[in-house]
């Protein structure tokens, strides 16, 4: 065999190898959806949301997988992670339905949690609702004449989904789409809808992109709900979407200590964000000293 030729195949084979590597690593496929500020899918800020910044991190430091990036709703996650392969949802929270065919990771972020979200104009509408603040929901669903919007297969947590699920079914109006919030907000702001289920940094964001005056606009907490809610990543309940989430578990302690906090901080209110950064190095540091079970869900 000639040297040409000896050459030729050698380079061939050096060409073949990253290839080769490639096909050899698993593929993990990461289920986003559009989730400000957590993920931000267009503008002049996308990929700098908190998840997008946590998952550019993350998947650096697991070159063991060949990393994939899939925009889905809420329902197709949902959906996917129920089928085999191996899929990952970053934006989790945790609730015992899920729990059947999803292996949740650690802790991931803190996140204030979601409530109602009205005009100012129909805030008189909610005074024989509310205590001390916050709204009754159930009595809201169960006796008023007002319509909530939510967005189907999203989970608002262990306290406000129960309620939910006894509400009458013509008080709730569900949205769904890949842009389910921002279309809920067009649909409050034009009437058509009174209120709608949602997380405040989240409809802050929605707002300035849609124009709408944030003064126009209440939270209102869900009474009986508590602060925070903790987001997970959720990969497939199979042996690999195991394997995966002690990988990402080993990055997410460090992680969520310093790093992640101020991604999310940064979203806060200026006078919010130094006592959110001090709750949540108190959280996570609970955490680590010993598992505990989840507020959030």
């Amino acid at each position: 065999m000639n040297s040409w030729l000896l050459g030729t195949l050698g380079a061939l084979v050096l060409a073949l190898l990253p290839w080769q590597a490639a096909q050899a690593q698993p593929t993990l496929t990461w289920l986003m959806r559009e989730f400000p500020p957590l993920t931000i899918f267009e503008g002049p800020q996308k990929g700098q949301g908190a998840v997008d910044q946590m998952l550019a991190q993350l998947t650096l430091q697991m070159p063991q997988y060949h990393h994939i990036f899939l925009r889905v709703n809420r329902a197709r996650s949902t959906q996917m992670l129920k089928e085999r392969g191996l899929y990952c949802d970053p934006t989790l929270l945790w609730s015992g339905e899920r729990a059947r065919f999803v292996t949740f990771s650690l802790r991931a972020f803190a996140t204030l949690s979601n409530g109602l979200i009205v005009r100012v104009q129909d805030l008189p509408l909610l005074q024989p609702y509310m205590v001390n603040g916050a709204v009754n929901l159930p009595a809201l669903l169960d006796k008023s004449a007002m319509q909530v919007g939510i967005v189907p297969g999203r989970s608002y947590g262990q306290v406000i989904d129960p309620m939910l699920a006894q509400a009458p079914a013509q008080a709730l109006v569900p949205h769904y789409g890949n842009d389910a919030t921002s279309n809920l907000m067009q649909m409050e702001h034009l009437g058509r809808v009174q209120a709608f289920l949602g997380y405040w940094t989240e409809v802050r964001y929605l707002a300035q992109q849609q124009g709408i005056a944030l003064n126009t606009l209440r939270f209102l907490p869900v009474l009986g709900d508590s602060h925070y809610k903790f987001t997970h990543i959720g990969c497939s309940k199979t042996p690999e979407g195991a394997t995966a989430v002690q990988a990402i578990n080993a990055q997410l302690r460090p992680l969520r200590q310093n790093t992640l906090p101020p991604l999310y901080a940064r979203w806060l209110d200026e006078g919010m964000r130094q006592g959110y950064l001090q709750d949540a190095k108190r959280f996570f540091a609970v955490e680590d000293r010993a598992a505990g079970s989840d507020a959030g869900g």
